[in-house]
């Protein structure tokens, strides 16, 4: 069981990083379920638009809603999260080798949006990559305990500890062996707690 998370600095540099290691991890072969975002700029506005890109094949689906120069409310769009929500928790059940979420945001925190298939993923002996920032920190660790590692905000380490993950999956050795990918240390070894659920 394992799960780690990264925290960049710069705004939206967390959704390139763990888009591009994405990319990267479905060009060598492996099919990671979660979300990554992709943010693009509007020339109407100083918002970006926010689409998650369901992986390893699913639908763009766009979780910002657009509300006005003047609004001040969360422009996430709760229902499109779902969407995304379920297509991933559908991707767990089918079988997966890894889950990758962009965040752990409010919806998280509160035991929403996707607490449950981090929970699930992790239940299920899947390494688990996802984002972190600042503002609900406290909260992600409140609910992993004493199971995450910290990883740097850079694509090569991710995909290190990415493929050192995948290569103990079964049906995996192979390509360990062939590339020398040694088995990443585990944390501490404990149950999720009852908030997990």
């Amino acid at each position: 069981m394992q799960i780690a998370y990264t925290l960049a600095q710069g705004r939206g540099d967390t959704d390139q990083i763990l888009h591009q290691l994405s990319q990267h991890l479905l060009a060598a072969g492996y099919a990671p379920c979660g979300v990554v975002q992709v943010n693009s700029e509007r020339t109407d506005s100083c918002r970006c638009d926010m689409d998650v890109q369901v992986l390893p094949a699913g639908p763009v689906i766009r979780i910002s809603q657009t509300l006005g120069e003047e609004a001040r409310g969360c422009r996430l769009d709760p229902a499109a999260l779902e969407e995304a929500v379920a297509l991933t928790e559908r991707a767990l059940q089918q079988g997966a080798e890894m889950l990758i979420i962009n965040k752990f945001g409010k919806h998280e925190a509160e035991g929403r949006g996707f607490r449950a298939a981090i929970g699930e993923a992790l239940g299920l002996g899947l390494p688990v990559l996802v984002g972190l920032n600042h503002l609900n920190q406290e909260a992600f660790f409140e609910f992993i305990g004493d199971l995450g590692v910290a990883l740097p905000p850079d694509v090569a380490a991710l995909e290190v500890w990415a493929k050192a993950q995948l290569a103990t999956q079964p049906g995996a050795e192979p390509f360990a062996a062939e590339n020398g990918i040694a088995e990443a240390s585990s944390g501490p070894s404990m149950a999720l707690s009852s908030t997990a659920a």
